[in-house]
């Protein structure tokens, strides 16, 4: 963007009209002067003339008339279709006879919000929240991952070689991973354990707690789905002796607790599915290392860029 004071914006402009028109200046001459074509400098005095300092600002290029413009009815047809069925250009493209260039053009005219901005169930816009402080709200989930056998499962052998795994009576089995995440500052803690009973979720959220307090962040929240293991007895009863305010979902909403669905899946995409593991102990012994790399080093998308340990006041020039 030009300096403001530079020739041809709205003051360059103002001040070449008011040579030719104020004071009395050849066209030829406040051209030299200013730099521009004669034809410009004429175009910029014709608007003075006409508007006076308001005649200096930029115009839209647009053109008056389009005779080949899409009609209003071809318009409000994308638009319901979008607002009915929530699908994209292309398809919507399909749908109405149109180039799919076409129906982007009409959504944005419309201002219409992505799609990835909005619920797929309601089609409204996805509301985002962030809690001001680390430990005002703890979100917690457990993500079920098949454990790989003894020399490799299907991605390390293929799907033929690793088919007689898929036995779970006497296969690998599962992994719980139990997952505690920060709101405020996405810092995780996460633990693989044999189930997800009440007393094992009971048990990681008083270890879980333990260690964000190590890290100066005190859970003041926590919240989970409606999985039979948080709706226990047990676990409300941890919550009070940690001092702790359980909060649940709404049913059918995991979008709420979307920041660990959210590290879960990045998680899958980023360790448990990076690469090839020959047992599952090989991929176990990798975790750690992937944990305090996602920590304190990975940049997160969500927090403009920065680390989780980045927002912990306390952690600042550790695990350099």
């Amino acid at each position: 963007m030009s300096h403001r004071n530079a020739p041809l914006t709205p003051t360059g402009r103002l001040r070449l009209a008011r040579c030719v028109v104020d004071d009395g200046w050849p066209l030829r001459r406040a051209a030299k002067r200013f730099q521009v074509s004669h034809t410009t400098a004429a175009r910029w005095a014709g608007r003075y003339r006409l508007h006076g300092p308001a005649g200096m600002d930029d115009r839209s290029s647009r053109p008056h008339h389009q005779p080949r413009r899409t009609s209003p009815a071809v318009e409000e047809h994308v638009l319901r279709m979008r607002h009915e069925h929530r699908i994209g250009p292309l398809r919507l493209a399909g749908r109405a006879g149109i180039a799919a260039s076409t129906a982007h053009r009409i959504l944005q005219r419309h201002h219409t919000p992505p799609l990835a901005t909005l619920d797929r169930a309601t089609g409204e816009p996805v509301r985002r929240y962030e809690r001001s402080r680390p430990g005002e709200l703890v979100h917690i989930d457990v993500k079920k991952l098949g454990r790989i056998p003894d020399g490799g499962g299907h991605k390390a052998l293929g799907r033929a070689a690793s088919s007689p795994n898929k036995d779970r009576r006497n296969g690998a089995g599962y992994a719980y991973l139990h997952t505690a995440l920060d709101d405020h500052s996405r810092l995780a803690y996460t633990e693989d354990l044999p189930d997800e009973t009440a007393p094992t979720c009971a048990a990681f959220l008083t270890r879980a707690t333990a260690w964000f307090a190590g890290q100066g962040v005190f859970t003041e929240r926590v919240l989970t789905d409606n999985a039979w293991a948080y709706t226990k007895n047990t676990w409300r009863q941890t919550c009070r002796d940690l001092g702790i305010s359980p909060r649940w979902t709404r049913p059918w909403r995991p979008q709420t607790n979307g920041k660990v669905e959210r590290f879960h899946r990045t998680l899958l995409d980023e360790w448990a599915y990076h690469r090839p593991y020959t047992s599952d102990a090989e991929r176990q012994a990798a975790f750690p290392n992937w944990l305090d790399w996602y920590n304190y080093h990975r940049p997160h998308t969500g927090i403009s860029g920065h680390t989780p340990a980045s927002r912990v006041t306390n952690l600042s020039g550790q695990h350099t």
